[in-house]
């Protein structure tokens, strides 16, 4: 919950409790508590804006400002006894405060943790076209499109303000409200939610270039998915680029208006073998043909001298990373583009990996991270596909479960909910606990491979991070 959100209910709460706890006449502070609620909750709606959630707390306020008006003009009987119907319009009050304060505690206004980094973070969004392949999931004649938010090291202008959590949370929500089997109006607070990055701020100057890292995300997910990670890196000297896969994200909104829900048809749910395997990896190939096109974009870019983004980029260092669907374009890309410097995966889905790729592994160092849901599943058609490409890799690379996580623990999605382990959205590890670990070993892992710093962490068994097991080394 936002400030405002957690001290009107607590002022409240004073309030309605006084009469149950002593006999003695309110002070003229007290009386005044349903007024100064009022106003705050003005401020809130002027400031931190309106939420459904709110609702029933808005109707509170309200009702009891109104009623409470003529108490400010007489004294209250100081022995005058709680009992009956008093009492009992008191206790029932305050348990209908206790529940309308659980709703917008339950489903609070998602946040962002600030990075740790020296860099305050900059972003912005791009559409790319690719004239030289065509959209295989729009039923239509037209090349490839999709779009790209990047975050990168920035230096903030006084007007500049922060981005919010996901661009057109109006059609955002709703898609990911059905995705979770919700009422289409239940995640409309997303569009309150803030990023810590700034909104187009420009560039922090930079002499080498900043190495790039690349992001695909998982089918059904969206580009900022996991915004925390992107801003940690960013802050740190990374230029972090995150695809929006069209027909393969949740839903994709191009500057037109233009909106491209996900295609179901293109990793059809069910279909008997060999045809699913066969469309998840026309799928990723699509996805890794983003990945190529993004890279092209950005060498562009580097060279353009009326680029903001003028040799700002260290494009012999390129990270890629991804999570599920998106883990396997990135040993896909990876196996194939050798502009890849270092790939790490988030439960990666492998079915999508090309037979080549799967028969002769990578040569780039890789780092594999998996929720304990996925790598407890040992005779999985997944794991059994990942032990295959693992065992052809020429040097050995880390394999890693975080105990208590699930598949959606490695995004932002934990965010939505305190109840996020009972909506499916998480394990019960703590949610701040997960965001600690993936950003310390993203940060390190890429430090390593893209910048040659040696690891502050240890690649192994450590105390200071029991929630690991190290499978392979």
């Amino acid at each position: 919950m936002r400030n405002l959100e957690i001290i009107i209910p607590i002022l409240l709460f004073i309030h309605f409790l006084w009469p149950l706890m002593t006999r003695k006449t309110r002070p003229l502070v007290v009386k005044l508590i349903p007024l100064l609620v009022l106003v705050l909750t003005l401020t809130h709606l002027t400031i931190e804006g309106y939420r459904w959630q709110m609702i029933p707390i808005y109707i509170i306020t309200a009702t009891i400002a109104i009623l409470n008006i003529p108490a400010l003009f007489k004294k209250d009987a100081a022995d005058r006894p709680q009992r009956g119907w008093r009492m009992a319009a008191s206790i029932l009050t305050l348990i209908l405060l206790g529940i309308s304060t659980a709703l917008p505690a339950v489903l609070p206004v998602p946040h962002v943790s600030d990075p740790s980094g020296p860099y305050q973070v900059g972003t912005l969004t791009f559409l790319l076209t690719d004239p030289s392949r065509l959209e295989l999931y729009s039923s239509r004649e037209e090349p490839r499109k999709f779009m790209m938010q990047v975050w990168y090291p920035a230096v903030p202008r006084p007007r500049d303000v922060h981005a919010p959590w996901m661009e057109n949370a109006d059609i955002f929500a709703p898609a990911i409200a059905h995705y979770l089997d919700l009422p289409p109006f239940f995640l409309d607070h997303l569009a309150l939610s803030k990023s810590p990055a700034f909104l187009n701020a420009p560039l922090a100057p930079t002499e080498d270039g900043y190495p790039v890292i690349l992001f695909s995300h998982g089918w059904n997910g969206f580009a900022a998915q996991n915004s925390a990670q992107m801003v940690e890196l960013a802050s740190h000297g990374y230029f972090v680029a995150a695809m929006q896969h069209t027909y393969g994200a949740i839903v994709t909104v191009f500057p037109d208006g233009q909106i491209a829900f996900n295609n179901p048809d293109a990793l059809p749910e069910g279909m008997p073998e060999p045809g699913y395997t066969d469309a998840a990896r026309l799928l990723v190939n699509q996805w890794t043909g983003d990945l190529s096109k993004a890279l092209d974009f950005l060498t562009k870019q580097n060279k353009d001298l009326t680029s903001p983004f003028h040799g700002a980029f260290d494009l012999s260092h390129v990270g890629v990373y991804g999570h599920s669907t998106g883990g396997g374009a990135v040993i896909q890309f990876c196996g194939i583009d050798a502009r890849c410097t270092a790939g790490l995966t988030q439960d990666t889905f492998m079915t999508p990996v090309s037979q080549e790729v799967l028969d002769k592994g990578v040569k780039q160092p890789f780092f594999f991270l998996f929720s304990q849901a996925w790598a407890d599943e040992v005779d999985s058609k997944n794991n059994q596909l990942f032990d295959e490409f693992y065992s052809h890799l020429p040097s050995s690379a880390p394999v890693v479960t975080i105990l208590g996580t699930r598949h959606y623990d490695f995004s932002d999605l934990p965010l939505l909910s305190p109840l996020a382990p009972q909506m499916g959205l998480k394990g019960p590890i703590n949610g701040k606990l997960v965001v600690k670990i993936l950003n310390d070993y993203l940060l390190a892992y890429f430090d390593q491979e893209l910048k040659g710093i040696r690891s502050p962490i240890p690649f192994g068994a450590s105390a200071n991070y029991p929630d690991l097991r190290w499978d392979k080394p």
